[in-house]
C-alpha cells in the first residue's frame, strides 16, 4: 500500500519529478559530506540545485553548455578523492561526452555519478537532437558502469543517496519537466540491482523502467479486469540486473513483455533478452521506440504514437498468451 507520509522536506519540494529529486538529495549528500561536489552543465535550476549554492557555494561547478569538459573535470575531481555528481541534460551528457564518459570515468573506473534529465522523448517539442533513446544502450555498454533508471520521484531520491557507497561510476535516468505519477512508497528503500515486483501474477510478467512503470501498472490492473494475471517488476537498475527476479518470472510466468522508453534494441529489453536467451529462452515481446527517430510533438502524444502507453503493453501481453 502506497505510504502517506508526504511531509519529508524533499518530497515535497520534489514535486513529484525525479529531476528535482536527484537535485535534492545531492544536496543532502553534501550537507554531510564535505567531498560531494556538483559539477553542473546549465542545470543549476534544472536539478533544483539553488539550495546547494546558497549552501556551498564553492563546490558548485557551473560548466556551461560544455558536458565534455564538465565530464573530464568530473573525472579529475574524482582523482582527489572528491565525489562528483554530474548535472546535464540526457541527450548531451551521453552522445556529446561519450569519448569523456568512456575514458575518463568507465575506463578509469572513477566514482563519478551521472545525473541525466529529460531522458527519452521529454523534451519532445524541441526535436530529434533532444531526444535520448539510445542513452540506455550507451551506458549499459561500459564496463564498470552502473545504470539506474528510477519510476518515480521517490526512487529517484533514494537511489541516488544509494550511490554514496558505490565506488565507481553510476549513471542515473531522470525525468523531464513535468509531473511523474508516483509508483513506490515515498518511505521506500529500493537496492540497486534489485528489481521490485509491484503486481503479482502467474500468465505473464510485465518488466518497465522509468516512466513506463506506471503504464505497465495501468495495463495489470486492465488485464486483471478481463482475467488475466499479469506481474509486474519494476527493473529500477539495468546494469547490474537482477538476473535472479527475471529467470523466476520467465520460469513461473513463461512470458515476459519489456516496457522502456527507449530504442528497443541495447536497453531494458536488450538486456532481458540476452540474459534469457542464455539461461531460459522465454517468449517475449518489447515495447519502446521503433529503429527511427521520433517525431517532434508533445510528450503524451508522441509516447502514444508509438505504443509507449498502457494499451500497447496490454496488447503484447494478450499476444502472448495466444502461444
Amino acid at each position: 500500500m502506497m505510504s502517506t507520509n508526504v511531509n519529508q522536506k524533499w518530497a515535497k519540494d520534489a514535486q513529484n519529478q525525479s529531476r528535482l529529486s536527484f537535485g535534492l538529495a545531492v544536496t543532502s549528500l553534501a550537507q554531510k559530506d564535505e567531498k560531494i561536489v556538483a559539477v553542473s552543465s546549465d542545470t543549476i535550476d534544472l536539478m533544483g540545485l539553488r539550495e546547494m549554492m546558497r549552501l556551498f557555494p564553492e563546490r558548485i561547478l557551473e560548466t556551461g553548455i560544455a558536458e565534455q569538459n564538465a565530464m573530464g573535470i568530473a573525472s579529475g575531481l574524482a582523482t582527489t578523492g572528491m565525489r562528483p555528481y554530474v548535472c546535464g541534460y540526457a541527450p548531451f551528457i551521453t552522445a556529446r561526452s561519450m569519448e569523456q564518459l568512456r575514458n575518463d570515468v568507465a575506463y578509469a573506473n572513477q566514482p563519478v555519478v551521472i545525473g541525466a534529465a529529460c531522458s527519452g522523448i521529454t523534451l519532445a517539442v524541441s526535436g530529434g537532437t533532444h531526444h535520448a533513446i539510445e542513452d540506455l544502450a550507451l551506458m549499459r555498454s561500459f564496463p564498470n558502469m552502473k545504470v539506474i533508471v528510477p519510476a518515480d520521484a521517490h526512487e529517484a531520491w533514494h537511489l541516488t543517496r544509494a550511490t554514496e557507497t558505490i565506488d565507481g561510476p553510476c549513471y542515473i535516468r531522470l525525468g523531464g519537466r513535468h509531473e511523474e505519477k508516483p509508483v513506490t512508497p515515498v518511505d521506500a528503500k529500493p537496492v540497486v540491482g534489485e528489481a521490485i515486483q509491484l503486481r503479482g501474477g502467474s500468465d505473464v510478467t510485465i518488466i518497465a523502467c522509468g516512466a513506463l512503470v506506471s503504464e505497465s501498472l495501468t495495463a495489470a490492473d486492465q488485464l486483471l479486469a478481463k482475467g488475466i494475471k499479469a506481474r509486474v517488476l519494476n527493473m529500477h537498475t539495468i546494469k547490474p540486473l537482477d538476473k535472479q527476479s527475471i529467470l523466476k518470472a520467465a520460469e513461473e510466468t513463461g512470458r515476459i513483455v519489456t516496457a522502456e522508453e527507449h530504442h528497443v534494441t541495447g536497453g531494458l529489453g536488450g538486456a532481458i533478452a540476452e540474459l534469457l536467451a542464455e539461461f531460459h529462452p522465454t517468449p517475449m515481446r518489447f515495447v519502446g521506440m521503433p529503429d527511427e527517430f521520433a517525431v517532434v510533438g508533445p510528450t503524451a502524444q508522441v509516447r502514444a504514437k508509438y505504443g509507449m502507453c498502457a494499451s500497447n503493453i496490454m496488447s503484447k501481453c494478450t499476444e502472448l498468451l495466444k502461444y
